[in-house]
């Protein structure tokens, strides 16, 4: 536990820092698993309309240092591969 006033201070910031990025964290995840659904699927369409919405979300995560820039990229890489693999 904390003891200190500014270590106090500094867990509950830590707390509420850690909300939002299990948020973002979680959002990146269900949609990248969406994409990976539709692409079992063989929904190329729905998976390429897709796209957009997972790079953002994988690139909203590498920029508030959720994942790393490299993580972020090879995510993109993989997802995008994946896709053109199944046209």
């Amino acid at each position: 536990m904390p003891i200190t006033k500014g270590a106090k201070k500094a867990h509950r910031a830590s707390l509420q820092k850690r909300v939002f990025n299990m948020r973002r964290r979680r959002t990146m995840n269900e949609v990248v698993k969406k994409v990976r659904t539709l692409i079992n699927a063989g929904d190329v369409k729905e998976a390429e309309a897709l796209m957009p919405e997972a790079h953002k979300a994988i690139d909203k995560a590498a920029k508030r240092g959720i994942i790393k820039d490299n993580t972020a990229s090879r995510k993109k890489s993989r997802l995008a591969a994946a896709v053109q693999r199944t046209k």
